[in-house]
């Protein structure tokens, strides 16, 4: 796809991000990690990554604010506009040898995400949206699925690890979803899951929990791929609350209808 300067900044500083990180993940074994929380860790590689895209970004767009997981939040002398960054999505897995992880790379303006990154190096795929120019992974054009039926439907979550309070209610609405669809999938890393619902390959997808960096670029992939992306609980704010539901149009109310709990 022909994507705006922006755009094109934010896939130049993924894949500058993703080679960095393909070097480390070769030497998993040697990497220096250390302990941010009980089953959160943060790594050398993390940190390198995301100076990385700090510095590419913000050489090429020096008014723009930045949020991002490992450094301190700065806000740009255009207010309206800022980066929300994930150096490595999927932290837990790249750590333990396990191809699944991503970068991703949001813009927001006047507080909607208008463009989004997400970059898979181990697959080489990255998945890509600005708003009104439709999603892409790649060279090809992204659809979410046209399944109607949630008994053939595949979902993707989180499961809530180390203690944190939000387990019972994921346990319930996994309990509920179950036996209505045909299987759901934890594999660690929520944008990959929101990148996969933008192309079909999950029917839906929903998290609580989450950070502003997780989900952001995966707001705009899915919605310019034709899905309904929503806050969990009505009028509630994704980013803020760090809740998102996510489905194709023909199944969401269904989805939504068993996780709400109505």
């Amino acid at each position: 796809m022909q994507g705006s300067a922006n755009l094109n900044v934010m896939i130049k500083a993924a894949r500058k991000a993703g080679r960095s990180l393909v070097k480390d993940f070769r030497e998993v074994e040697n990497l220096q990690v250390s302990m941010k929380g009980a089953g959160d860790f943060v790594s050398r590689a993390d940190l390198a990554a995301e100076k990385i895209i700090r510095e590419e970004l913000m050489e090429a767009r020096p008014n723009y604010g930045w949020v991002g997981e490992e450094s301190d939040a700065a806000e740009g002398k255009d207010p309206t506009r800022r980066w929300i960054v994930d150096p490595l999505d999927g932290t837990t897995n790249f750590l333990h040898g396990l191809p699944h992880w991503a970068v991703s790379i949001a813009l927001e303006h006047k507080g909607e995400v208008v463009a989004g990154v997400i970059f898979d190096p181990a697959k080489g795929e990255m998945f890509v949206a600005e708003k009104g120019a439709g999603a892409w992974m790649n060279e090809t054009r992204l659809r979410v699925s046209g399944r109607n039926r949630m008994i053939e439907s595949l979902f993707a979550t989180g499961l809530p690890f180390g203690g944190r309070r939000d387990l019972p209610e994921t346990l319930r609405d996994v309990g509920r979803l179950l036996p209505a669809c045909a299987g759901v999938r934890r594999w660690g890393a929520a944008a990959l899951d929101m990148a996969y619902v933008a192309a079909g390959r999950y029917d839906g997808y929903w998290e609580r929990g989450l950070n502003a960096w997780d989900l952001a670029a995966g707001i705009v992939i899915v919605r310019e791929a034709g899905g309904i992306v929503q806050p969990i609980r009505p009028g509630g704010d994704m980013l803020g609350d760090g809740e998102v539901i996510c489905a194709n149009a023909q199944i969401f109310d269904q989805f939504a209808g068993v996780i709400r709990g109505a």
